[in-house]
């Protein structure tokens, strides 16, 4: 089957220079809060959209709650950093722990596409070890699937978005349906210095298009990809699912802002979710539900939902719901050189390697991390500086210097702890409910993985030829929060991402990784997302044959 045969949303936006099918959102299907859909997803970022556009196309009523706007690339986004913060979820939240984790923009999204709609676009796959990190090697948790369950919606939604990057050699080898971006002179610097080294590099893979695809145009390479992509090169799920979904019947309500599911004592399952919009509270009915908020919000949703049969939050059996969030370690490392470098002029991962992805026997800790360009624009160097203990005039000369940086981040794989968690806050938001609070605090494992990042892309960039070089440690991503696992005493979910405890209840979001290996997470979460979607379809047609056959 052809990506238009199953997913026609680059085929669906306009072709007249502007970014948004209006007439298609005009022409959408409206459900009754009293009507009883067969799914209602809560939130419809990287999971939720691609749970929404699959399940239209086979027919179900679906509707998507989302918090945010609907948005419009023409009208909403903005070529500038500090015009782009509305794209963020920046509700109230309370952190702690040893090292606690600044929240925003570089971990949780807002309005539909969610976090897709400024990601940097970089979308590689986990490898088949992350799977078996228990197992294999004795740290993390092993999933109750394999890289193989999942690697045909990979190749699906790699088509879909779609992905190019050079041909990939590292985990399961593979190649992508775009030829790779021509590189700007960060990467440049990059392959220079890393062959100095020995390493390898590759160019992508970024969820950014190569050329033409549908009505979708080719990258122009401005630099703004953090800030929601007003060409549509680059991919989100509000362009490259939502509008197929709509299209096939779905709903989408925006500003929508989910506060609880509710529980059917007498069956044990759930019929619907409780929401306000436009400052009124409401209902919607619905066969099955879908949580999809991500790792923050999810936990935080369960945990408000309490009833007589789950006290402590809805699911909240074995006190797992929360627990075992996790983020990745992301240094990024700045190097300064004596000619122009504007590494903005590109995608933000131009080229990375993986060749550090996995344990090596000979050091002191377990699994391991990959490199990838980064492109900070001006607001965000200049924490990067400012973080070095620079402020005022030289703050002014460093920055009057932006365009001769180049910068490098790393994802270093940090360990599932138990303690690392959500829990509700005594604090409360604006629709009165508990406010979530982030507890997180490293291992020593992740500690010298950090360390040991920074000094591979430190010694790229002198290898380069860089005059000065700088390190910021930072956090990128989150995962972890209401894991799948094969048996309830173990997870939230099983390997369906299906809750234990309430069997028309699913999650959909990165909240139900195990582990997070070193790769940015979004493909993996919408494949996950893409193989629910087809085994639900797979167990109702299997339902309706044996009804039929009964009759």
């Amino acid at each position: 089957m052809s990506v238009r045969e199953r997913n026609e949303s680059a085929w669906l936006l306009p072709n007249d220079g502007t970014r948004t099918n209006h007439q298609l959102r005009e022409d959408m299907r409206r459900y009754d809060d009293t009507d009883e859909v067969d799914l209602v997803i809560v939130g419809c970022g990287a999971g939720g959209a691609v749970l929404l556009q699959r399940l239209a196309r086979a027919g179900w009523s679906v509707v998507a709650l989302d918090a945010g706007p609907h948005w419009d690339p023409d009208s909403d986004w903005v070529s500038d950093e500090v015009g782009s913060h509305g794209l963020y979820w920046t509700e109230p939240r309370v952190i702690d722990g040893d090292d606690p984790v600044p929240l925003g923009s570089n971990n949780s999204g807002r309005g539909v596409g969610g976090g897709t709609v400024h990601f940097a676009g970089y979308t590689p796959r986990f490898h088949p070890s992350d799977f078996r990190t228990a197992s294999t090697g004795g740290v993390g948790a092993d999933w109750p699937l394999d890289y193989d369950d999942l690697r045909p919606y990979y190749q699906d939604l790699e088509q879909e978005l779609p992905v190019a990057g050079q041909a990939w050699p590292w985990g399961d080898p593979h190649r992508y349906p775009h030829s790779p971006h021509p590189v700007g002179g960060g990467a440049l610097l990059a392959q220079r210095g890393a062959r100095a080294l020995g390493i390898e590099m590759r160019v992508g893979p970024v969820a950014i298009t190569n050329g033409r695809f549908g009505n979708r145009p080719h990258c122009i390479y401005r630099g703004f990809c953090l800030q929601g992509c007003k060409v549509n090169a680059k991919a989100s799920t509000l362009i490259t699912h939502v509008p197929d979904a709509l299209a096939h019947g779905a709903e989408v309500r925006a500003d929508a802002m989910v506060t609880g599911v509710e529980l059917d004592e007498r069956t044990g399952l759930s019929t619907g979710v409780h929401y306000v919009k436009d400052g009124t509270a409401r209902f919607q009915r619905a066969r099955h539900v879908a949580v999809a908020g991500y790792s923050i919000e999810t936990p935080r949703l369960l945990l408000n939902s309490t009833s007589r049969r789950f006290p402590d939050g809805m699911c909240n059996d074995h006190d797992l719901v929360g627990r075992y969030l996790m983020v990745q370690g992301a240094p990024q490392t700045a190097g300064r050189y004596p000619q122009e470098v504007r590494a903005y002029k590109a995608p933000p991962p131009e080229v990375s390697t993986e060749a550090f992805y996995e344990t090596d026997p000979s050091k002191p800790y377990k699994r391991g991390f990959s490199i990838q360009c980064v492109s900070p624009l001006p607001v965000t160097f200049a924490e990067h500086v400012a973080a070095q203990g620079h402020w005022g005039g030289v703050l002014r000369e460093y920055m009057r210097d932006y365009v001769h940086w180049s910068n490098l981040g790393a994802l270093c794989e940090f360990l599932p702890l138990p303690g690392n968690r959500v829990t509700l806050a005594d604090e409360t938001d604006r629709h009165g409910l508990r406010v979530a609070r982030f507890t997180y605090s490293q291992c020593d494992n992740d500690r010298q993985l950090m360390v040991a990042a920074r000094e591979v892309m430190e010694q790229i960039h002198r290898a380069a030829g860089a005059e000065e070089v700088i390190t910021i440690d930072r956090y990128a991503h989150l995962v972890g929060g209401a894991r799948m696992a094969s048996d309830p005493t173990r997870g939230v979910v099983d390997g369906q991402q299906r809750a234990f405890a309430v069997p028309n209840l699913l999650i959909t979001d990165g909240s139900t990784l195990p582990t997070q290996g070193a790769a940015n997470p979004a493909l993996t979460i919408m494949s996950l997302a893409a193989r629910t979607a087809a085994l639900l379809v797979a167990d109702a047609r299997r339902g309706l044959d044996a009804r039929q056959a009964a009759s």
